[in-house]
């Protein structure tokens, strides 16, 4: 097991996500926009808490009310709308095989190692969990080893959450060693927006304990516009790539924020330059308190049309949507005959 100093866990990352911003007010003068919003918009902070990284408000565009991230953090009003298709548990996931353990699809399980998020997106579609009942403590995960050892049908760990990276290093590298012990797994996937939101998380320690791991070790980045994508995260990557990671990154299409093909253009030039490969386009999961996001299948059709014509096909990422009680993802037909 990788030894580490309890001293230094007191790392960088760990103060900037305790100094995250919490109120609308403040997000709203460090980007120059005190009175643009009104309080019908911020009072819809009262259904999904805000919270945002400074580092990834430095991104932000001052003074643009359309800046790309910004409206990706703010509550807005829309989000009090009722609209007929939209729930709170869109993936049919609140049924959980045991606290924190997802077993949705044959071969992988999903587990939901920390609760928590540096960063709250509007459109989550985990935004109504119920992350009280599904917390996980070294003693609670015995009975997922136990669940993993017993099913050996299962190859791959998801980590999700919440944000997995949200766990200290030392957690990571304990839970690391139990899963490795485990023979049939093989991989280990860690589903993130740290790295991007606070790339001071993706550490030295981090790095050594996931090219010492048995398990192939895969990070899914969740970006959705190339203003996310600065210097600071594409060094974390480069870290990450010398430690053997495979990098991908999941984008969630969401309608005035990247439902263009110059957005989806430069999104996956700047993932590639920062060492990521496109991996999966989601249509938005029809999350209650979240329409305001949603493009129709038809315009997310055409889009993908025009990236087929405009990248190659390696930066072209498959556009899927989720459907609660099916094996996989499912892939959006874009009506193309084969070549």
């Amino acid at each position: 097991m990788i030894q580490i100093n309890e001293v230094n866990l007191q790392t960088n990352w760990q103060k900037e996500l305790a100094n995250v911003v919490t109120s609308a007010d403040e997000l709203l003068r460090l980007v120059g926009l005190e009175n643009h919003f009104g309080e019908q918009d911020l009072a819809a902070k009262r259904l999904f808490p805000l919270r945002v990284p400074r580092p990834f408000i430095a991104k932000m565009r001052y003074g643009d009310a359309q800046d790309p991230l910004l409206l990706q953090v703010l509550p807005q009003h829309q989000e009090f709308l009722a609209k007929a298709g939209f729930n709170k548990d869109p993936l049919d996931e609140q049924q959980a095989a045991l606290p924190g353990l997802l077993h949705k699809y044959r071969s992988r399980v999903l587990l939901m190692l920390k609760t928590g998020c540096a960063v709250n997106c509007r459109y989550c579609f985990r935004r109504h969990f119920p992350y009280q009942d599904n917390q996980l403590n070294k003693r609670s995960l015995q009975a997922v080893f136990d669940y993993l050892n017993a099913h050996p049908e299962i190859n791959e760990v998801i980590l999700s959450g919440g944000d997995p990276l949200m766990a200290k290093d030392n957690m990571l590298a304990w839970l690391l060693e139990q899963l490795s012990d485990i023979p049939h797994l093989t991989r280990l996937r860690i589903h993130t927006r740290l790295p991007v939101v606070i790339p001071a998380r993706v550490t030295d320690t981090l790095c050594e304990i996931l090219s010492h791991s048995r398990l192939k070790p895969v990070l899914v980045n969740h970006i959705n516009h190339a203003n996310e994508i600065d210097m600071h995260f594409s060094a974390a990557m480069k870290k990450l790539r010398r430690a053997g990671v495979m990098l991908l990154n999941q984008a969630v299409l969401l309608k005035e924020i990247n439902d263009t093909l110059d957005a989806q253009q430069a999104l996956s030039e700047a993932l590639f330059s920062a060492d990521v490969l496109p991996y999966y386009l989601h249509v938005l999961d029809k999350v209650e308190g979240a329409s305001h996001f949603d493009v129709t299948e038809q315009t997310a059709i055409a889009l993908m049309h025009d990236l087929l014509e405009t990248l190659p096909g390696f930066l072209v990422p498959k556009l899927v949507r989720e459907i609660g009680g099916e094996p996989s993802k499912t892939p959006i037909d874009l009506g193309l005959s084969p070549a």
